[in-house]
């Protein structure tokens, strides 16, 4: 039975698929727009809504620290815009408060062990490794050691990374994510037929985080056997963000969750039967019977 719990919902084979709004750094570092996005997401429907916690001077590479970039702060380094975008402790009491008012999950992708350390005080339902993440044998440890549920992104990684992620975090209280870290994503690069490759792999359910255009590539992932699927919220793909141009505006969220919902409804058991809204065809229509 493949299977994973937050805050008490069941996700795995035989349940509604978990849908889960990624504000991420949507919210550039603004806290009322950060609230914005968590309003949308509940009017569409979602399960959750998830962001990132990193420290930008240990997640963000040395050598791309000192790159400049034009951002809405002016002409920056990459490692200020960082900071720029990065809540701290109180905005996500903010964030918890807010979350816990509209009644909707909240969780958060992981980027290194302050970060870790940091949303344990806020008791969170899971942890989210991000694909960037998944090779640090060290974070994967010291997430494990907190004993809560994990999610993998598998992004930018191979089939023997993905192994030796799982050898380290083991399969108990944990959640695979089909990934292709590329923002937006061509649909050839999608490979949405990897979620039957993990599901034939590892003994955990398997989810799906989309970064393509479009709705249909994550509905499709239903149907292959996601069990969680994950996309960007942004109220404007036009906004200024590296992650905008692949998320999702509220109206479309708000068709993905229906979509999905009525896929899932469609895809029945997989047992034949005559139902008996056909029972007027059938005496209508069929001229031979056994």
């Amino acid at each position: 039975m493949r299977s994973f719990e937050i805050a008490g919902r069941i996700i795995g084979d035989g349940q509604p698929t978990y849908i889960v709004a990624e504000v991420g750094i949507n919210h550039n570092g603004d806290l009322n727009l950060a609230k914005r996005l968590i309003d949308a997401a509940v009017a569409a429907g979602v399960d959750a809504v998830k962001f990132q916690k990193r420290t930008p001077g240990l997640s963000v590479p040395a050598d791309q620290r000192d790159q400049m970039r034009q951002t809405p702060w002016g002409y920056i380094s990459y490692l200020d815009y960082r900071r720029r975008v990065e809540f701290d402790e109180t905005a996500y009491r903010m964030i918890d408060r807010y979350c816990r008012e509209r009644a909707v999950t909240w969780f958060a992708s992981v980027w290194d062990k302050p970060s870790v350390d940091l949303l344990e005080a806020f008791d969170p339902v899971c942890y989210k490794i991000p694909s960037a993440s998944l090779t640090d044998s060290d974070l994967l440890q010291h997430i494990r050691a907190k004993g809560r549920p994990v999610i993998l992104s598998t992004g930018m990684s191979t089939m023997e990374q993905i192994t030796a992620a799982v050898e380290v975090l083991g399969s108990d209280d944990l959640l695979i994510t089909h990934a292709t870290s590329t923002y937006p994503c061509e649909p050839t690069e999608l490979n949405l037929k990897m979620i039957q490759t993990l599901r034939a792999a590892f003994p955990c359910p398997i989810g799906y985080s989309g970064h393509e255009v479009g709705l249909i590539p994550t509905v499709v992932s239903v149907a292959l056997g996601a069990s969680l699927v994950e996309r960007h919220i942004t109220l404007d793909r036009a906004m200024w963000g590296t992650d905008q141009a692949a998320s999702v505006e509220p109206w479309g969220f708000d068709r993905l969750v229906k979509y999905i919902r009525v896929t899932e409804g469609a895809l029945g058991d997989g047992i034949k039967r005559v139902y008996e809204s056909e029972q007027v065809s059938l005496r209508k229509l069929r001229t031979v019977n056994p």
